[in-house]
């Protein structure tokens, strides 16, 4: 399926170089999207264009598997919180939805539910559609009948207590009737509705105070206010569809719960609606899309999940979002505009990225003025010059993507756009490694554009998340020498006199910057793995690395012995799921370079580095246990046999070594079940396996 306003290749027709180049672009424009639409509630891409940009990367990653990043948006949820307010960790993690765009992916979805679960094409399969609503998820925690707490998404396991400013909304009960369980944690949408917005608008203006794009920024930006007072005096809504921690269940179906959540004075959506084949999906998302423009409220798509709750549960769940249900999103918009200029960008890695200067124009109520180009082979791909007129697509959060170039209304002294080969930042030569599509600045540590870029990157949200430390004050620290390395940010402290001395800096933002420094001298391992900004280690990665060598030291002497090729350090890391050669050899070369392990050391000094912290799986047998399934599964497919194991805390490798504990040989076991029995591995059948575990 060919998705509006993404690259016009085919994902079946993409070449392994241009797939690689694509799922790299893709990843740092979603993670920017992300911070804005989460962190910022100001983004500059509509719901449906943004997931749009997931499905076209998910595409990418089925075809090419062994291609998926570590940072890969599919295995992210949200954003870390902000300063100001407190945190909470959610006690059932709060995760998004996979997309569909068409009528054939919803047919997808429906069959690979049936696959999982082993479904006949007879078997009914129902299933609840409801509109989704765009606004900010919020969490609903009630204790004994009364409200307790209330916490945003955040990056779906830790979220912000908004809890004094949700007891501002006039609609939400604050206390549920009798006999209600001990632990209600009811989920659902905060938004605004439309005559509200506009009315708030005008008010804004009234007051020369600024006015929100859209309903979903002005509900978020109101629900994030430090004052609940303002808070109170915005018309915030919710809407119930789901729920998190229960002391007991609600209901046998995901419809029972909704009605239970509405007999208790909840705002449940009147679209909400069992289905019971693909035709009554269909004819309820083209109802709602028809009745979109009336309703009172912005929604983006309609969600449909398996009604059966125990379905559900076996169903489980996937990187970043439940198998047992999806969103079917609306269309994304486009607009025409003048490529002014191309600029290239230098990021922390040395790698050069062309971006677009355009005439500002208005796309779905947000002015874009800047667009990627990805890299040289982009601009060559699709012919981009400087003076063309190119369609372009809110698909990449806070910088668009250009789709096509007008050809019939380029200048007639246009000229190929000529990609520099120095460095803008440091005049170093810029060169494109063999089997690379990115080209990259050779000056390393000399280059500046580099240098500060890494240390952006170690103070962002998703990394160690200091307050005080953004962009210009990180340039202003680099620039004056107060800051060369991390480490050096842990010794700010040391120059507040000289600090004080700059315009802007008062004695509460000294204060604040020494208090984000402490605070922050503690730091869990995956976050610090993160920060370090290793080639290819996202947060994905770093948190596989995280959960696989559990402290700081074991993680580092592994990798310091992983240079020996033939050594059982480097077997562990490319054996561990998703890691691979690649990613293994760029973490070798990271701590081969005598300088990254100076740097590792001071920061060592400077910090309290958590162990990563494992659930607990002490009451399971196959805790901590490899395990490899091989041949045909009848009782349970492949996908919930893993999915099973990786919830009792068990390692699922595809391989079979000496140091696989079980292998689960179902029918027409081949190679993998030889191997196991040379090496002398205990072999389970389904049943063997079903009575170590437990169904």
């Amino acid at each position: 399926m060919k998705i509006k306003g993404l690259r016009e290749v085919a994902v079946d027709q993409l070449t392994e170089l241009d797939a690689h180049a694509e799922l790299s672009a893709l990843a740092k424009e979603i993670a920017e999207h992300d911070k804005r639409y989460y962190q910022h509630d100001d983004p500059t891409i509509d719901d449906a264009a943004y997931d749009a940009l997931r499905a076209r990367n998910t595409a990418i990653e089925e075809k090419f598997p062994h291609l998926k990043r570590k940072d890969s948006p599919t295995d992210k949820v949200g954003t870390p919180v902000q300063s100001g307010f407190s945190k909470i960790t959610h006690a059932v993690p709060m995760l998004s939805l996979g997309n569909a765009f068409a009528e054939e992916d919803v047919q997808d979805f429906l069959d690979r539910i049936r696959r999982f679960l082993g479904l006949d094409a007879g078997e009914e399969l129902a299933i609840v559609a409801e509109p989704k609503i765009d606004g900010l998820s919020i969490s609903l925690r009630y204790e004994n009948g009364k409200f307790v707490q209330a916490a945003t998404r955040g990056d779906g396991r830790v979220g912000e207590d908004v809890t004094r400013n949700i007891l501002t909304l006039k609609e939400l009960p604050k206390e549920l009737p009798a006999g209600v369980p001990d632990v209600v944690e009811i989920r659902g949408e905060v938004y605004m509705a439309k005559d509200e917005f506009l009315a708030l608008n005008q008010r804004q203006t009234d007051a020369g105070a600024k006015v929100f794009a859209n309903p979903r920024n002005a509900a978020a930006g109101s629900l994030r206010q430090l004052d609940s007072n303002i808070t109170a005096n915005r018309p915030l809504r919710v809407f119930a569809y789901a729920w998190g921690e229960l002391s007991a269940p609600l209901a046998d179906t995901q419809m029972g719960v909704i009605d239970t959540f509405k007999s208790w004075g909840l705002p449940v959506n009147p679209y909400t609606k069992v289905c019971r084949s693909l035709e009554e999906i269909m004819a309820l998302y083209n109802q709602i899309n028809t009745d979109r423009a009336q309703l009172n409220y912005d929604i983006d798509g309609v969600v449909y999940k398996v009604d059966r709750l125990d379905l559900q549960q076996r169903l489980g769940f996937v990187s970043r979002s439940p198998r047992w249900a999806i969103a079917h999103k609306f269309a994304a918009e486009q607009a025409q505009t003048i490529v002014e200029n191309i600029d290239i960008q230098v990021g922390r890695t040395g790698k050069l990225t062309p971006v677009a200067r355009l005439t500002p124009i208005t796309v779905g109520g947000v002015v874009v003025s800047n667009a990627t180009l990805h890299n040289e082979d982009e601009i060559k791909r699709k012919d981009v010059r400087i003076g063309d007129t190119v369609v372009i697509q809110r698909a990449g959060d806070v910088i668009p993507q250009v789709v096509e170039v007008v050809k019939d209304q380029r200048p007639a002294d246009s000229i190929p756009y000529d990609f520099p080969h120095t460095c803008p930042d440091c005049g170093s030569h810029a060169v494109r490694e063999e089997g690379e599509v990115d080209i990259r600045c050779t000056g390393g540590l000399i280059c500046p554009a580099q240098a500060v870029e890494r240390l952006k990157h170690f103070v962002s949200r998703n990394a160690f998340d200091m307050d005080g430390l953004g962009a210009k004050n990180i340039e202003k620290f680099w620039q004056e020498g107060l800051v060369k390395t991390p480490a050096d940010i842990f010794r700010l402290s040391q120059h507040t006199d000289t600090i004080a001395t700059w315009e802007g800096w008062k004695e509460k933002s000294i204060a604040n910057l020494k208090k984000s420094i402490e605070d922050r001298r503690t730091i869990a391992l995956d976050r610090f793995i993160y920060a370090l900004g290793i080639r290819q280690i996202g947060q994905a990665n770093a948190r596989t690395l995280a959960k696989n060598y559990l402290t700081f030291e074991a993680w580092y002497d592994a990798m310091i012995a992983a240079k020996d090729i033939e050594g059982t350090a480097y077997e562990d890391l490319i054996n561990i799921d998703g890691i691979g050669t690649s990613m293994a050899q760029d973490l070798i070369d990271f701590f081969d370079e005598p300088h990254n392990r100076e740097v590792m050391a001071d920061l060592r000094a400077q910090l309290d580095i958590e162990a990563f912290d494992v659930p607990d799986t002490t009451d399971s047998p196959v805790a901590g246990k490899i395990v490899v399934f091989t041949g045909t599964l009848v009782t349970m497919s492949r996908a919930e046999a893993k999915a099973k194991a990786e919830s009792l805390g068990a390692k699922v490798s595809g391989s079979v070594s000496k140091k696989t504990d079980y292998v689960v040989a179902g029918e027409s076991a081949g190679s993998k079940l030889k191997k196991a029995e040379e090496l002398g591995v205990a072999v389970l059948t389904e049943e063997g396996w079903h009575e170590l575990v437990g169904r």
